[in-house]
């Protein structure tokens, strides 16, 4: 199947922000991977707020992570 070439322009004008909820909603959207993945990640995410809110896990901005790998 083609993706129509307006759809994929609208994609990359998404922010980045953006294209990593759409990149999340279609890997949920597999049947193999998403019940599985989404309770990993839940317990990740977990992990990491309980980290930040004790002191030990610093935030970093979204824009720097994607510049360094600019790089």
């Amino acid at each position: 199947m083609a993706i129509p070439e307006d759809l994929i322009d609208k994609i990359f004008s998404l922010s980045l922000t953006d294209k990593a909820e759409l990149v999340d909603q279609l890997l949920c959207s597999i049947d193999n991977i998403g019940k599985d993945v989404e309770a990993k990640w839940t317990i990740e995410v977990e992990s990491r707020l309980n980290a930040y809110i004790a002191g030990k896990l610093e935030t970093v901005l979204l824009e720097d992570v994607i510049a360094k790998y600019k790089r």
